[in-house]
């Protein structure tokens, strides 16, 4: 089966040694999508300490820079956002984010209805608060 690697300057670089997303047959698998702004590399509406903690963010901008995020990388693979078929979302502070993070993905998922499960955890590689998995479906008339 053929396999393509996607990478793209619009969004934002990797913080490893993996694309943004791959084409296997009629799916694209993208890999984790964080907030980082593509051209800043900084984290939306956060502060920072020089030891690298937070010190004040916005959560809300951080969820819809993950969406643009995504968004992009579906755009430079030749999808778009209603080919997202699963979701997959993890969250470093379930009780607090959960609540605005859901108002905002209805926001963004009017008329696409992917799968999505949402996931709370201790930490991700960088210090932000949400990041996305997502799977597209590519198949049919594309």
């Amino acid at each position: 089966m053929k396999q393509n690697k996607i990478k793209t300057d619009a969004a934002p670089k990797p913080v490893g040694a993996y694309p943004h997303a791959r084409k296997v047959g009629d799916f694209l698998f993208l890999s984790g999508v964080g907030p980082r702004h593509p051209e800043t590399d900084g984290v939306p509406g956060s502060e920072f300490s020089k030891a690298g903690n937070y010190l004040a963010f916005d959560f809300e901008q951080q969820c819809r820079q993950v969406f643009d995020n995504v968004k992009t990388i579906l755009e430079a693979s030749g999808a778009k956002w209603n080919d997202l078929v699963d979701v997959t979302v993890f969250l470093t502070d379930m009780k607090r984010d959960f609540h605005t993070y859901n108002r905002v993905y209805a926001e963004y998922f009017k008329d696409a209805q992917p799968c999505r499960t949402t996931l709370g955890i201790d930490s991700l590689p960088t210090p932000i608060c949400i990041e996305l998995k997502c799977v597209a479906y590519l198949g049919d008339d594309k």
